[in-house]
């Protein structure tokens, strides 16, 4: 029900706030800090696999009521969008090409992704960057182990890390189209009898720069802990987050976007007006237990309990349908406008544990999983303009269920004095049962996978001083992931394959007290790829079909150099060839009530640029005493051209675009707090008029082909401000 997330994330360095000196002290000692629960599912800084690792600090550089993909859009081979145009709301995130059901998401280590559909919608936890300690994206198949299989990343979240002493932080933004952010945070600090506690409130309101495009937001976590002695402790979080937002996933026609870019026509009448609860409503709370236990010096044990619970729906008014499409007959007419809501109402529960034993040299980890997801598809008429049907008719009622079990096993052993070793065995099995599908009841589907992947790799140490780390690895990864929900949208007896991906990446590092570079080269092989090839199922529906043979190629290229304390750079570039050996396409042909079949060779992958990169130049202009700190920093993100389907048809495609935002900041701490700051952001401060995302649709009428694309246009010129007062 929730849409499919057409989207795309861009590319660069986040780390422009991080001391370059001792590097390598830093991210040994960010590990050490990371809660067992998050360990579990992350990689250290010697492990053979590409990744970024995102702080508190670089979060906060730029929260200011956008959403967490935004805040992302400096990261590695990364493209993002905003389905309103100005990073509220509905947002994406896409990374080396690959959409959000292709990359496994989880927090605290527990997984996010729907089961179902795959994907993972921000806009449920808004605000979660406000009490987010730090983030790991993982490119390519990673070493993701719980929920959805890792096709292009892996992005782990922590928000479960406390405030080390009693206070508070508020802070407040203002902007254009509208946009205003309020959090309040709070905690206790660690109390004498061993406990906790952590709240955070948010709201953001936003009118979107697109018509109707507006968002509502609200969130809430608490977080409790409790240290019973110094081997056991046990964390407890609920977070729930609400989101009321416009409908503005269509686009824009194309041959609007020189006269009205911001049109949006969804929930138009008949008569021009518009209805005003064209609006996609949704609740999704999440519950979750952790207990740690160290049993020895080498032994440590962790286990978690979860719960995800959403409702919700969309409700959306349609100028004319036939009721007999609702499973209403015998009427003399049965044409009408109606308003309708698609609901979904689902609960995702689980445990989870891993076991980790360390001597000076060696680790390995043993962990696993138990997940059930259980999912009550429904739609209701709310109302018909001729009264055809009763009010709040219910024309479908389905449910489905998803069991995944999974267990692995990972090491990490010395190889001599310069290199580590790394393996890791998964084993995972999941059954789905599908008990019709939204208002075609009869289908009927119990499908069971059961997949192995293994991954392994090295790391060699050129050197390993504190003045300099450098190191080159080589990994070679095997991941499967099982089809969608709407892959499932046939009477057909022959079931989608799931997809198979090896994925091989090299890579090169160096960092030094004043500079480090980075090159990681990458090459990922899918046997059975899902792709939308335009054909209708024997119900009618468009769904993706398996490609046999598909890859993507690429070099990822970083660096970063700090001559001096005040001034900064960074930069990074990834080269890519994202190519489909064989690609059938089927064109509606209105002519002959049939679908006509094209064959392309070679053609490069939707949604996925040769080129991605970034510049940011981060600048302390002169040097303020009594604690007081200004900073200035300028992003160049720079995007080639992407086809909007798999047919290199330049007809259908997103022109390269490139922004710059700039980015001031002063902080100074008072008597009475323990910090103020203020903040600024200029967001694509000349204007470039660009599309982000967008979709394509083609047929053959009267002997002609016609083809209409919808885009996703991003905002121009926009502005962001906000105050931190920290008590």
């Amino acid at each position: 029900m929730r849409k499919s997330l057409q989207i795309g994330m861009y590319s660069a360095l986040i780390f422009f706030v991080i001391p370059f000196n001792t590097q390598g002290q830093i991210d040994s000692l960010k590990e050490q800090m990371q809660p067992v629960e998050v360990r579990a599912v992350r990689v250290s800084s010697d492990a053979p696999f590409a990744k970024a690792d995102v702080f508190a600090t670089n979060i906060g550089q730029q929260n200011l009521g956008q959403d967490l993909p935004i805040l992302l859009q400096y990261t590695p081979s990364s493209v993002t969008t905003s389905d309103a145009g100005a990073g509220v709301g509905y947002t994406g995130i896409r990374i080396r090409g690959t959409d959000p059901t292709r990359i496994n998401i989880t927090m605290n280590g527990i997984p996010v992704n729907d089961p179902e559909e795959q994907a993972a919608y921000f806009v449920d936890f808004p605000d979660i960057a406000s009490s987010t300690s730090s983030i790991q994206i993982q490119r390519g198949v990673g070493t993701s182990t719980n929920g959805a299989g890792a096709f292009g990343a892996t992005i782990g979240i922590d928000n479960l890390q406390q405030m080390d002493t009693t206070g508070a932080i508020f802070n407040s933004s203002v902007g254009s189209f509208n946009t205003w952010k309020n959090t309040l945070k709070a905690g206790t600090g660690l109390l004498s009898n061993g406990w906790q506690f952590d709240v955070r409130l948010s709201k953001i309101n936003s009118d979107g720069y697109i018509q109707r495009g507006s968002s509502d937001l609200k969130s809430l976590q608490f977080t409790a802990g409790w240290k019973a002695n110094e081997k056991t402790s046990f964390h407890f979080m609920v977070m729930t987050g609400t989101e009321k937002t416009g409908q503005a996933w269509n686009g824009v026609p194309q041959d609007s976007l020189t006269t009205n870019r911001t049109y949006n026509g969804l929930g138009q009448r008949a008569d021009g007006t518009y209805y005003n609860n064209q609006t996609d409503n949704y609740q999704q709370d999440y519950y979750q237990l952790f207990a740690d236990h160290t049993f020895s010096s080498k032994l440590t044990g962790h286990a978690a309990l979860f719960m995800t619970r959403g409702v919700g729906y969309y409700e959306e008014y349609v100028v004319q349908d036939h009721l007999a499409n609702y499973g209403i007959t015998n009427l003399s007419n049965d044409s009408t406008a109606l308003i309708r809501q698609k609901w979904l109402d689902n609960y995702y529960y689980g445990a989870l544990f891993s076991l980790h034993w360390q001597n000076d040299h060696t680790k390995f980890m043993l962990g696993g999983g138990l997940t059930q997801f259980e999912n009550l598809h429904y739609g209701i008429i709310k109302w018909t303009s001729d009264g055809g049907a009763p009010d709040n008719y219910e024309w479908y009622r389905n449910d489905a269920q998803k069991n995944d079990l999974n267990i692995y096993l990972k090491n990490e052993t010395p190889l001599g004095k310069h290199a580590i070793f790394f393996g890791e065995l998964q084993y995972r099995t999941i059954a789905y049962f599908i008990n019709g599908y939204d208002d075609n009841p009869s289908i009927r589907k119990d499908v069971n996978y059961n997949f192995f992947n293994p991954k392994a790799g090295i790391s060699y140490f050129l050197q390993n001083t504190q003045q300099q780390k450098q190191k080159i690895y080589a990994s070679v990864a095997v991941a499967h992931r099982e089809a969608d929900r709407a892959d499932f949208e046939t009477d057909s007896v022959h079931l989608p394959k799931p997809e198979q991906l090896t994925d091989i990446e090299a890579g090169y590092e160096i960092n030094t007290t004043t500079w480090s570079v980075g090159a990681n080269l990458y090459y990922m092989t899918y046997k059975d790829q899902l792709v939308l090839t335009g054909q209708i199922n024997d119900v009618g529906a468009y769904t993706q079909t398996n490609v046999p043979n598909s890859y993507r190629a690429g070099l990822e290229l970083s660096g970063a150099i700090k001559p001096i304390d005040w001034f900064t750079v960074n930069a990074n570039a990834t080269f890519s060839q994202n190519e489909i050996a064989e690609f059938t396409e089927y064109i509606d042909n209105y002519d002959n009530n049939s679908q006509d079949i094209v064959k392309h060779s070679n053609a490069d992958i939707a949604f996925s640029p040769g080129f991605v990169g970034a510049v940011i130049i981060s600048i302390k202009p002169f040097h303020l005493n009594r604690g007081h700190n200004f900073e200035i920093s300028v992003a160049g993100k720079f995007v080639g051209k992407q086809y909007l389907d798999n047919t290199s048809n330049d007809d259908r495609a997103l022109s390269a675009y490139n922004y710059m935002n700039v980015l001031l900041k002063y902080n100074v701490h008072l008597k009475r707090l323990k910090d103020f700051g203020a903040t600024l952001s200029l967001n694509n401060i000349y204007s470039s008029l660009y599309s982000s995302n967008g979709n394509t649709y083609s047929y053959m009428e009267n002997s002609i082909l016609n083809t209409t694309n919808y885009y996703y246009p991003q905002a121009p010129f926009n502005i962001l401000t906000g105050i931190t007062l920290k008590w």
